[in-house]
Formats: C-alpha cells, sequence, structure tokens
C-alpha cells in the first residue's frame, strides 16, 4: 500500500464527495453541478475538516480530460445544419456581447482601482461565458432540446473561437507590450483554414469509413474508436496551435452527421459524466475563502457585472439577429457566467511582471458565483419574460415585430444576388481550402519523398519536381475545374443582369475571382517544384492538352467525390421518415425519440395514448428492431426500446418527450415487497391432488408453479404439465399467495 500512487486515493476522495453530496442535491431538486462544485470545496486544500488532494497536477489532467469529454459530447449533440440555420444570430450576438462586456468590464476594472493591462484583461475575461455550465446545466435541467438552446449553442460555438483569437492576441500582448494586428489576421486565416479542412476532410473519410466497418463493429469497437478519434482530432489541434476542447468539439461535430451518432452519444455519456464531474469538483477546488473575505466586495461588484449585463447584452445581441423577444430572453439568460476560458486568460496575466496577482483568485471566485447563479437564471427566464411582456409600451412591441418580419424577409432580386454571392464565396472557401492543403501536403511531404526516392535512384532531381508538379495538378484537377467553372449557369447570370443593373459590378469581378484563385494554386504548386515562368508555360500546355482529352473525366470525378461527400453529410438526415420543406422547417420540428420502460404510453396503442389531443404532434414512424412501421395505426403498439418519429412543434415535441424519454425514479427498486413464496407438498392418497394432472389441479387455479417432482428418489425438473401426480411424490412449487387451500394445511411445508 505504500507503493501506491497518489491519483488512487485523490480520485476515491473526489468520487466519494462528489457521489454523497450530489445525491443530497438530487434529494433538493438543484442542478448536479453545484453539488460537484461544492463537493471540490470541501476536499480542496483551502478546507481543513476534510481530506484534501495531494496531487494537484493530476486532478488537473484529469480535468482537462473532462473538458475533452465534455466538448465532445456537445459536439456531437450539434448539428451543421442548425448553425448554419442560426449562423448569423451565433455570429451577431457573440459579436454584440464581447463588445458591449468588453467595455463594460474594463470600465469596472478602472472604477476599482486596476491598472489599464489588468483592465484589459479584466474586460476579456467577463466577455467569454462558460460553455461547459450551460450544457452541462442543459444536461441537468432537460432543455438541450428546446428552441433557443440551438441559438445559445450557435453564440457559444463563436464565443470560443473568438477566445482562441483573444489568447493570441494577449499572449503578443504580454509578452511585447503591444497589440499585433498582423498575428490576429494570421491567426483568423489559421483557424478558418483548419476548421474547414477538418470538417470537409472528416465527412469526407471518417463516415466512409464506418460505413465500412460498420458490420464487424461491436459497442465496445464503437466506444474505442470514437474516443480514439475524438482524442486524435485533440492532439492534431493542439499541435496546430488550438485548444484541445476545439479539437474535440470538432470531432464530435463530424461524427454527429454519421448514422452512429446517436450510439456513440449514448455509450460516451457515461465516460462525459465521470470525468465532467471530475472537471467541476476541480473548480471547486480551486474556492479560497480568504480572498472571498479579503475580496468580497470586488468580487460581488464583478460578479453582479457578469450576471446582470451579460444577460442583458446577450439578450440585445440576440434581438438584433431578428430573434423573437422570448427567444432574445431565453437565450441572453443563460450568458450569466464566465468559465474555464478566463481561468486561462487570468493566468496569461499572471506571467507579466507587474501584474496584479490577487485577480486570478478572484476571478475563479467570481466564476464560482456565477456559475452557481447560472441554473437558476436559465429556469428564471421564461418567467421573467412572462413578467415583463405585458409591461412593453405597444410602440416598442409594434417596432420590435417589424424588425423581426424585416429582418427575416427576402428581398426579391437582391435576395437573388446575395444567394449568388454566398454560394460563389463558399466555393472559393470551400476548393480555396482543398486546394491549399493539397499544395501544402505537396511541398512539405510528397517533394522531399520524390526528392529522396529519385536520388536513391540515380535519375536528375528535375525529373522528380516535374513528376510531383504534374502529379499535384493532376490530383487538383478536378477541384480547379470546381473553383473556375462550377455553377456557372449563363442563363441565370443573363436574367440577373437584365433584372438588377448594378449586379454586373459584383458578378464579375467575382467569376474573375475564382479563376484568380485557381491559376494562383496552380502557380504556388508549380513554384515550389520548378522555375514559375517556365512551369506556367508547361503547365498551361499540360492543362490544354489535358482539358481537350480529359475535362469531361475531370467533371465526373468531381462529381464522384462531391456525391459522396453530401451523402455522408445528409445520411443522418436521410434516416428521418422524410424531409420536411424548406419552407416549413422554423413552423414543424420531427424528432427521433427512444422510448423507454418507465414511459407512461409504453404497451399502448396509439389510440389508447391519444396523442393527437393530448400532446397536438403526430407519430409518424415506429421503429422496432428491424421492423419499421410508416404511418402506424391506431391499433398500432408503442413498447419499450421503440424508436418513434414525432412530429409537431418545438413545444408539442418537447412535451411528449416528457413523457417518452421517461427516467426512474430510482434505479435500484427493492423487491421485498413482492417475494414469491415456495412450498413443498407430499401427495397422499386420499389428498386433493392424487391422479390429478398439473393442468387441472388446484395449484394451476392459484397462480402456483409446479417446478420440481421428487418421485421415487428421482428428480422431475419443469414437469409437463400432462403430468398427473401420484402417491408419495414430494412437490417444489412457488406461488405469489399464501397457500390456504382446504387440505394443505397439514402436508403444505413454506420453504
Amino acid at each position: 500500500m505504500d507503493n501506491l500512487p497518489a491519483i488512487f486515493m485523490d480520485l476515491a476522495i473526489i468520487l466519494v464527495a462528489a457521489g454523497v453530496i450530489t445525491v443530497v442535491f438530487k434529494w433538493l431538486k438543484q442542478p448536479l453541478v453545484l453539488g460537484y462544485i461544492l463537493a471540490g470545496f470541501f476536499i480542496g486544500p483551502y478546507f481543513p475538516w476534510f481530506p484534501a488532494i495531494t496531487d494537484a497536477t493530476n486532478i488537473h489532467v484529469w480535468s482537462d480530460i473532462g473538458i475533452v469529454f465534455l466538448m465532445f459530447g456537445l459536439g456531437l449533440e450539434f448539428s451543421i445544419k442548425k448553425l448554419k440555420k442560426v449562423g448569423a444570430t451565433g455570429a451577431i450576438t457573440a459579436i454584440t456581447e464581447l463588445a458591449i462586456m468588453f467595455l463594460i468590464g474594463s470600465s469596472v476594472g478602472k472604477l476599482l482601482g486596476f491598472g489599464s493591462m489588468e483592465c484589459t484583461f479584466l474586460g476579456c475575461m467577463l466577455s467569454i461565458s462558460s460553455t461547459s455550465i450551460i450544457i452541462k446545466s442543459f444536461d441537468d435541467m432537460k432543455l438541450k432540446q428546446q428552441k433557443f438552446t440551438s441559438t445559445v449553442t450557435a453564440v457559444l460555438v463563436v464565443e470560443d473561437l473568438v477566445a482562441v483569437l483573444l489568447l493570441v492576441v494577449l499572449g503578443t500582448v504580454s509578452v511585447s507590450k503591444s497589440f499585433d494586428g498582423g498575428a490576429l489576421v494570421g491567426q483568423m486565416v489559421k483557424l478558418a483554414f483548419f476548421l474547414v479542412a477538418w470538417f470537409i476532410f472528416g465527412i469526407y473519410l471518417i463516415p466512409t469509413f464506418l460505413r465500412w466497418m460498420r458490420k464487424y463493429m461491436s459497442e465496445e469497437t464503437l466506444l474505442i474508436l470514437a474516443v480514439g478519434l475524438c482524442f486524435g482530432m485533440v492532439v492534431f489541434a493542439a499541435q496546430a496551435g488550438f485548444s484541445t476542447a476545439l479539437g474535440a468539439f470538432v470531432m464530435g461535430t463530424i461524427l454527429s452527421e454519421t448514422i452512429e451518432a446517436d450510439v456513440i452519444h449514448r455509450i460516451v455519456t457515461p465516460l462525459k459524466n465521470l470525468f465532467g464531474a471530475i472537471f467541476f469538483v476541480s473548480v471547486g477546488m480551486l474556492i479560497q475563502p480568504s480572498v472571498l473575505v479579503e475580496h468580497w466586495l470586488t468580487i460581488l461588484v464583478i460578479a453582479l457585472t457578469v450576471i446582470v449585463f451579460k444577460s442583458l447584452s446577450a439578450t440585445i445581441g440576440v434581438t438584433l439577429s431578428g430573434r423573437p423577444l422570448k427567444t432574445a430572453v431565453q437565450s441572453g439568460f443563460c450568458f450569466c457566467q464566465i468559465g474555464e476560458f478566463s481561468f486561462i486568460i487570468a493566468g496569461l496575466g499572471m506571467t507579466i511582471t507587474g501584474f496584479n496577482q490577487d485577480l486570478y483568485p478572484i476571478i475563479v471566485s467570481v466564476s464560482i458565483l456565477t456559475t452557481f447563479v447560472t441554473p437558476y437564471m436559465i429556469k428564471g427566464a421564461l418567467p421573467f419574460y412572462n413578467w415583463i411582456e405585458p409591461k412593453i409600451p405597444s410602440g416598442i412591441k409594434y417596432r420590435l415585430e417589424q424588425y423581426y418580419e424585416h429582418a427575416n424577409r427576402d428581398g426579391g432580386n437582391k435576395a437573388n444576388l446575395k444567394t449568388f454571392m454566398r454560394k460563389q464565396l463558399t466555393n472559393i472557401l470551400i476548393h480555396g481550402v482543398i486546394l491549399a492543403a493539397m499544395a501544402l501536403l505537396s511541398t512539405s511531404l510528397l517533394r522531399p519523398f520524390l526528392d529522396t526516392l529519385f536520388a536513391d535512384w540515380h535519375i536528375p532531381q528535375i525529373w522528380s519536381r516535374l513528376t510531383g508538379m504534374v502529379g499535384t495538378v493532376l490530383l487538383m484537377s478536378p477541384f480547379l475545374w470546381a473553383m473556375a467553372v462550377k455553377n456557372v449557369n449563363r442563363d441565370r447570370l443573363k436574367l440577373m443582369f437584365e433584372t438588377y443593373r448594378h449586379s454586373q459590378a459584383v458578378i464579375i469581378p467575382m467569376l474573375l475571382l475564382r479563376y484568380f484563385v485557381a491559376l494562383f494554386f496552380v502557380g504556388l504548386v508549380v513554384g515550389s517544384y520548378v522555375n514559375l515562368a517556365v512551369g506556367f508555360l508547361m503547365v498551361i500546355a499540360f492543362m490544354v492538352v489535358m482539358g481537350s482529352l480529359f475535362s469531361r473525366k475531370a467533371n465526373g470525378l468531381y462529381s464522384q467525390i462531391e456525391e459522396r461527400f453530401f451523402s455522408n453529410f445528409n445520411s443522418r438526415q436521410a434516416q428521418t421518415s422524410f424531409r420536411i420543406p424548406k419552407g416549413m422547417e422554423n413552423e414543424f420540428c420531427m424528432e427521433r425519440l427512444r422510448m423507454t420502460q418507465y414511459s407512461p404510453l409504453a404497451g399502448k396503442t396509439l389510440q389508447q395514448g391519444n396523442l393527437r389531443d393530448r400532446y397536438g404532434a403526430n407519430i409518424v414512424t415506429i421503429e422496432r428492431g428491424d421492423d419499421i412501421i410508416d404511418l402506424p395505426g391506431k391499433e398500432d403498439l408503442m413498447m419499450p426500446g421503440d424508436l418513434l418519429t414525432v412530429i409537431g412543434t418545438e413545444e408539442q415535441v418537447s412535451k411528449i418527450r416528457a413523457d417518452i424519454e421517461v427516467e426512474a425514479d430510482m434505479l435500484v427498486h427493492d423487491r421485498s415487497d413482492h417475494e414469491l413464496h415456495m412450498y413443498r407438498y407430499r401427495v397422499d392418497t386420499d389428498g386433493p391432488l392424487c391422479g390429478m394432472a398439473i393442468k387441472n389441479s388446484a395449484l394451476s387455479h392459484h397462480r402456483a408453479m409446479v417446478i420440481a417432482i421428487e418421485r421415487g428418489g428421482n428428480k422431475i425438473v419443469n414437469p409437463e404439465r400432462d403430468i398427473v401426480f401420484t402417491p408419495g411424490d414430494m412437490i417444489w412449487f412457488i406461488s405469489p399467495e399464501e397457500m390456504t387451500l382446504k387440505g394443505f394445511e397439514s402436508k403444505l411445508i413454506k420453504i
């Protein structure tokens, strides 16, 4: 025992304390995340009455793993399609909130007497919300499928991306004491490149691999593979200079578009809960009572600033993005805390000479306080809206409604032009990233490999360079074609020229930009292998010949690649019974819900469940094992384990979800009150069972089950119902009832 690593004792203390305290919080019907934090405080180094953690470094590593699983789980529940739907909302809200909170945070820092550097860092710390706290609160409160949560998730993603940029900027400031705009722009480009590249190659490769391996996979192998992919992307992101949380989220998002997403989420959830608990306990361990006492006023002022102004600024941002006031209030009240990125920013400030060292424990204490408040703010958002909505002047309500309608209204020909511009920019971005990735891989991996290979074969280097250049351009040719030629419909362009007179000034430069970008990447590859001028002449001649011979093949190859990508991208959506038309997506919600054995609807027919009248929703498909029942009839049963496709409004689906995905009130039930009784009985010649078959005997009429007959030294186990009792038989049977039959009393023995 003396050689037992300290991590064993530390994990025992963490998990036992978390388990005991969270049971209390469950009994009190409070969010479990608060129990984890309180458990961390009790076992932390600043609370002397309980055993303290001895190896804080190892616990920090475990908590980092907790963040990885929390973000991986968030990605699995995320959807690129939902982000596309609320992407503008996320960007507008995040930018509005970040700008307002930076100004307010800096101003509050000045009022509290901090220096200019501390004020800058404080403004950044108060700008970033805690993704893990909000997502965990959604989990505990069963709000993940609410309509406003998709808006919140989109904002959190944008905030996390901005947080990465802030770390770069503040890191530069901490070293050079100056702002480096070039570094910021470079980091933004780098981040955009890696995100698009990860998503494109991930969606193309991973679902294809899973499809090939599907018939060989069990839950065990799928769990190992999913977690391996998650940590692989975490390492990749860290090597690229980004946060581990971002890598985990990206891999979760990629896997969320696969058919296996629901199974992966189910089998990963226990791991996420375990390591997430360790993370929140480790946060609670940072609470310092002495700091709370010494700086209580500063902590209280900053905490109130976060709770009030972050909620208000986020509500303003969601409103500006064109969302209804109800959604804005529900979304805005979620952003009332600071979290893990604020700790990192504060730790970065601690490396600056002369930086106020008290700011870190102050920020940790503020984070703890605002974390406690978060579940109650989320819960109180709807009552607050119901209270304030009648008090809003009718003139303001009218303007808000007009703004909402204007923000969600198309603009005719201008809308067509915007759609054209969006498609062209998307085309340039996606294919530009693919071409850039291929060019980088060619110059960094292929060129050194070919140079070494041809040198070993004693072939002049010029031939290795020509081989690499031609091979790379050939591989890039389908994407070069897509960059320069794809989606250029001459008839549609002519129509836009005629209907919108200023369209020429937009369309022509956009098409020229596509050609320029394609030529740029060709030049980038050529220049890295041979002399640019000579290489361009060779490539142009090569492309003219190959274009006349193989243009259709390049087009066909790209079409196959694109078809596979979109097949993978839409594979999960293809599992739904049908696709809701675009014009009705905001009115309807369609989800697949797994019925639990605890559901009050389990075992009932659709008619008995009366779903249409009780919930307003409809069941369009019942999946039971390999059987699929489309448009089930009123006599079809809903059984535990069935996967039900439900369609209705957000409110209707949320209402029926509460009665389908029902969790057990008690995980383990005591069966002592439902015990079966075992009896032994010897058959006599004049007894009530002599000469009777089991199926005709009194035992059968009283729900008794004969499990054995001992006859002549032999035992008949589970006898047939036609067996006749004979004198001397020793019968063993069980019954849920106390046997009080006449004639049994003298020979009946209860075991």
